[in-house]
């Protein structure tokens, strides 16, 4: 019987990427940005270890959606207390905090136990092209999202 490869702590190297999220598509840009931090492209992936990497997002306040999702997407937020529902569009939203708008879609993308609050630590999103991340020296990778776009 083969036994399931398991990758030991130590040999797991982890890059720094960074995605430039102007004019993306907002589902595709977080399937591929979750995908990168929980490891699913490297070859010693393993469902239950952190074998991911670090993914900086700038640009996060020109992503772009189809359809009427810009009037007609809904984020909701309770405070805890009775009446405490507040929402917003996602025009509202990315006027007021454009970086939860890609923090929420990749963090819905990952699992949501210990394992996923622990890769939601490695993303980094800002809404303008500055990151106080060139020390770790990020590799800029081009996820392209809009079909047919060569």
């Amino acid at each position: 019987m083969t036994k399931t490869y398991i990758p030991p702590q130590d040999t797991i190297n982890q890059q720094w990427y960074l995605v430039d999220a102007a004019d993306q598509r907002l589902g595709r840009l977080a399937t591929e940005i979750a995908n990168i931090l929980r490891g699913k492209n490297k070859p010693e992936f393993t469902p239950h270890m952190d074998t991911g990497d670090f993914v900086i997002v700038v640009n996060a306040d020109k992503i772009k959606v189809t359809g009427k999702k810009r009037s007609q997407k809904l984020y909701r937020r309770h405070s805890g207390r009775p009446g405490g529902m507040k929402t917003e569009t996602f025009a509202q939203l990315q006027a007021r905090i454009p970086e939860r708008i890609v923090e929420q879609a990749v963090k819905g993308m990952l699992p949501k136990n210990s394992l996923g609050r622990q890769l939601f630590t490695k993303l980094k999103v800002y809404a303008g092209a500055e990151h106080p991340h060139q020390a770790q020296k990020p590799e800029a990778i081009k996820i392209q999202t809009i079909p047919g776009d060569k």
